[in-house]
């Protein structure tokens, strides 16, 4: 058991369902995850880990138990301040700039200008976006959206980042540069949450998992003692003993 000035996020006895849907997709669920840690959300399509996600930061509401993100339940409007969201969605305006939607995100997040400007300047450096600065979104690629949209939900230093498939539809090179950038994250404190289907890069990024099916944590833990527990290799291996190879889509 972690103490609670430990903890990043705390699940305790949560219980959602979806109006009209007689199945509920979590029953008295727990989880615990640690300030600090790489934690890797994974499941097949329908498992629940993107309501589980939602629930997390606040875009839906659980309907018994609690959720805290560093100690604050999460219809405290004081705890947007404290974690930033990139969705697996463009959350960003194509007809803008880099720099014009991290001007507008920037100040929702409550950035003032000059705090703005420098955080630009820094996020487009790191993530190779400086030369399309003033370029309109729309025309760059899909690995320049996803640094786009990574920016977006960093340009407050958030202690909490939530990353939905960050790198689905890149290629290799912009798939490290992202990974890169998210260990320089969390070296510096910032805990991160991801979900993924890349298994592979899931054993790189994360150190802590849980696996969710059918609205429950069926394995979960540090990956070496998960693996160890359930003697397996890798996480893919895993996956498929634990969840079947049956389609799920």
């Amino acid at each position: 058991m972690v103490a609670e000035q430990a903890l990043a996020i705390h699940v305790e006895r949560m219980g959602f369902r979806y109006p009209g849907n007689p199945d509920a997709s979590f029953i008295d669920l727990d989880l615990q995850v640690p300030k600090g840690t790489r934690f890797g959300l994974f499941g097949p399509n329908g498992a629940g880990k993107t309501t589980l996600m939602n629930l997390m930061t606040g875009v839906l509401a659980p309907d018994k138990g609690s959720i805290k993100i560093l100690g604050l339940d999460t219809h405290n409007k004081e705890v947007n301040k404290l974690f930033g969201f990139v969705p697996q969605d463009f959350s960003f305006y194509q007809e803008l700039s880099p720099v014009e939607n991290l001007e507008f995100f920037g100040a929702w997040a409550g950035l003032n200008a000059s705090e703005i400007a420098s955080r630009t300047d820094e996020l487009l450096t790191i993530l190779g976006l400086n030369d399309v600065r003033n370029k309109p979104v729309e025309k760059f690629s899909g690995g320049m959206k996803r640094r786009v949209n990574l920016a977006i939900g960093v340009i407050h230093n958030p202690r909490m980042l939530f990353l939905d498939e960050p790198t689905v539809g890149v290629d290799v090179q912009t798939r490290h540069a992202i990974i890169s950038y998210l260990h320089t994250l969390n070296q510096n404190g910032t805990t991160l949450i991801y979900t993924s289907h890349h298994l592979s890069e899931a054993e790189d990024l994360c150190n802590q998992i849980a696996l969710v099916d059918e609205g429950r944590i069926i394995a979960g833990g540090r990956i070496d003692d998960v693996l160890k527990a359930h003697n397996h290799q890798s996480l893919e291996d895993l996956f498929i003993n634990l969840t079947g190879k049956a389609y799920r889509d």
